[in-house]
């Protein structure tokens, strides 16, 4: 299954130390792992959206409690939301569409 990650932007900063601990404890961790991961094709395709604090990715894994362990092994899980969205397939999505046609369906 394939799922679509999108997180929020980051936190507000009260001062630049905070601002750096997070990137040095939470964020610069998550593109270590982030990159290992897509090397690995357990990410298959993501970046960060021009200009944002946010990710935008595609896990690969076999289950919800798969793609959910992921998501929580990444260092930003404490400091970013995620919204997950599974995706269905182009062919599964068509075999339905095809189906539907047969039965005059739209």
């Amino acid at each position: 299954m394939q799922y679509l990650v999108e997180t929020t932007e980051g936190p507000g900063f009260s001062s630049s130390s905070e601002a750096v601990s997070v990137l040095e404890t939470s964020i610069i961790p998550s593109f270590d792992l982030l990159m290992k991961m897509q090397t690995d094709k357990k990410i298959l395709a993501g970046g960060v959206p021009v200009g944002s604090r946010s990710f935008v990715f595609i896990i690969a894994a076999a289950s919800n409690d798969e793609a959910d362990r992921i998501l929580r092994s990444l260092p930003f899980w404490g400091v970013l939301h995620c919204k997950v969205t599974p995706l269905q397939s182009f062919g599964g999505r068509s075999e339905i569409e095809r189906a539907n046609v047969q039965l005059g369906k739209a």
